[in-house]
């Protein structure tokens, strides 16, 4: 078959190529005896910088300024060719691997495939639909995360349901780390594709970086007309593609029948006389679209591959761009024991719906302890009440960057009152709904409730959690806006289990109240303290801590003015598992500092961000 469409297409190209040159037909003929793509100069090359940033997963800066946030992304450079650290730049939330190590972290999911390096991610739009020819990013400060860069076919701006989106990677690679922190303007070799685009995503992984990775600016190159690309192109085996009927599963082993000629038994080697639990053993190994393709093999292997303990955990989050409705029916009889769903970046742009969402948990939500939602944006209301309803075990639910939820949708999470961890980070969640949240779920171990800028008073917040979740192990407040030494001082007096405590930008919190000091005496099993950008806090705070928190392992004092070299230095004699220490834009501690302190204590990586 495959022999016969190649010699149609190859009758196609040579009628198209009479009214060409002898060259292009050549190269025509040669893309599709190869089953290469070639590609002719048919236009002028088009230079855009991007219009508008659509989404993304994660920044450092502020939902109500421009400091530090992706949307800087968008328009021409701000500060290339310069490099170090500037506001005007795009900057992820996180780097490096210190937040894996932290007690809040989530495990991670088995049969993730290890090509896939993803952790967070940027939608670009452009004006104009283009051919690519390049992409060029330029990087400001800390290069080497940017692992893949795709283009979709669907234009962003028009009013136009789309009907089929879809994504083609340009250039994909893995994390690395650039020997030097200065700016550089990347632009790896990308592949031709068939459709024009004006919708790129870029995805990134900063976990090899010593510092904050920051992008300036991104320029598409293409062109307006089509080039001449081959027809020919290999089908590829989707997830989606799944079928379990008995024609595609008919017996392969025919050279084991025996004897007469009769159809007396199949055979599979001596594979089938391993133990069950061996060959499922075996197959947890397989990444999740293989084991779909084992699966239509034969009748044997049909039936551990279809076996629902080989679906106990399952992450279909590297597989955002092909999942659909139909992907999640294919897979629903599979995952009746189902006890982890990571589905975050799913779903966007009318891949889910609501009734294929539905049916899948109603049938597979039973058993389910742990739900990864980050970036999710076909959920609404209805879906969270799905998730009430069907989840009633549930543990840990991660909505991070679902910033199109209403705020009217979390109420439904009060229900699931058997929630341990619990993330909200970017989201439009209220008052209300929050404190019914924390009066119903009183288990809570981990919160994060960073950049939820719709929360009125943070200090009621914190008193309801110091009543009711006093087992709280980890809470993020990053960049609340009116959380004061009231507030705090009852949280830690409350929840004296907390052993993670974010409190980076809270501009409320005054170092000559004693809050942080109170804070350190009250946290004695305190391993993470961030106090971002507060600019009062003091050496008696670092004295403190020093004094009452033996097992601290990261702390971030960026931009504080009246810590001393002296005052470090006896901290990190008195916390010896003490790993991470910023000290960014600390007016008392220079470079000469940072590397005598370096010297003294090897073990602690010592961060100190510059601008040139």
């Amino acid at each position: 078959m495959l022999t016969l469409l190649s010699m149609f297409y190859y009758i196609c190209l040579r009628r198209r190529s009479r009214s060409g040159t002898r060259g292009e037909a050549l190269t025509s003929r040669r893309a599709v005896e190869s089953g290469q793509r070639a590609v002719l100069p048919v236009s002028v090359e088009v230079e855009q910088y991007a219009k508008e940033v659509l989404d993304f997963s994660s920044h450092y800066g502020s939902e109500n300024s421009m400091s530090y946030t992706m949307w800087n992304l968008a328009g021409v450079p701000n500060v290339y060719p310069s490099s170090g650290d500037f506001t005007q730049t795009a900057v992820f939330r996180t780097y490096g691997t210190w937040w894996e190590q932290c007690a809040s972290a989530p495990l991670p999911f088995r049969r993730t495939p290890k090509g896939f390096y993803s952790k967070d991610y940027i939608e670009l739009g452009f004006e104009e639909p283009v051919y690519p020819t390049a992409v060029e990013v330029f990087e400001t400060y800390y290069p080497g995360a940017i692992v893949q860069i795709l283009a979709c076919s669907h234009n962003p701006f028009t009013q136009n349901p789309p009907t089929d989106v879809r994504w083609e990677v340009l250039w994909s690679g893995e994390p690395t780390k650039v020997l030097t922190p200065q700016a550089r303007q990347f632009s790896p070799k990308i592949k031709h594709i068939g459709f024009p685009t004006n919708l790129l995503r870029l995805e990134v992984n900063s976990s090899l970086l010593d510092y904050y990775t920051e992008l300036d600016a991104v320029i598409l190159r293409g062109v307006k007309e089509r080039p001449m690309l081959a027809l020919y192109k290999m089908p590829i085996i989707d997830i989606s593609d799944l079928s379990d009927s008995e024609e595609e599963l008919s017996d392969v082993g025919g050279p084991f029948r025996q004897g007469d000629g009769k159809h007396q038994r199949t055979g599979n080697g001596y594979f089938d006389k391993l133990p069950y639990e061996l060959i499922q053993l075996i197959l947890s190994h397989l990444t999740l679209p293989d084991l779909c393709r084992l699966a239509q093999s034969c009748k044997l292997l049909h039936q551990h591959c279809c076996d629902p303990l080989q679906y106990t955990q399952l992450s279909l989050q590297p597989y955002w761009a092909r999942l659909s409705d139909a992907s999640l029916g294919h897979l629903q009889s599979r995952c009746t024991l189902l006890q982890r769903l990571n589905l975050s970046w799913t779903g966007n742009r009318g891949a889910l719906t609501l009734t294929g969402f539905s049916s899948f948990m109603k049938a597979c939500g039973l058993s389910l302890v742990c739900l990864e939602m980050s970036c999710c944006h076909f959920l609404n209301e209805a879906c969270l009440e799905v998730i009430s309803q069907t989840c009633p075990g549930l543990q840990e639910l991660n909505l991070s960057s679902c910033d199109r939820l209403h705020p009217q949708a979390f109420t439904h999470i009060s229900k699931l009152t058997r929630l341990r961890r619990l993330v909200l980070y970017r989201t439009k969640i209220e008052q209300t709904a929050i404190l019914s949240i924390v009066t119903f779920c009183i288990e809570l171990r981990h919160l994060n409730l960073g950049s939820c800028v719709r929360i009125e008073d943070y200090d009621v917040v914190a008193s309801m959690l110091a009543t009711r979740c006093r087992s709280l192990c980890s809470l993020d407040l990053w960049r609340c806006r009116n959380l004061t030494d009231r507030g705090l001082t009852e949280l830690v007096s409350g929840c004296r289990m907390l052993e993670e405590l974010d409190l980076g930008w809270c501009p409320t919190l005054q170092s000559s109240t004693g809050c942080f000091q109170h804070l350190a005496r009250s946290l004695p099993r305190l391993r993470k303290l961030f106090l971002t950008a507060n600019r009062t806090v003091c050496d008696s705070d670092i004295e403190e801590l020093a004094a009452s928190c033996p097992c601290l392992r990261h702390l971030d004092i960026l931009g504080t003015r009246s810590v001393s070299a002296a005052s470090l230095k006896k901290l990190l004699q008195s916390c010896p598992q003490l790993v991470l220490l910023d000290v960014s834009f600390c007016s008392q501690i220079d470079m000469r500092v940072v590397q005598e302190l370096s010297g003294l204590f090897p073990n602690v990586a010592i961060k100190k961000s510059f601008t040139q």
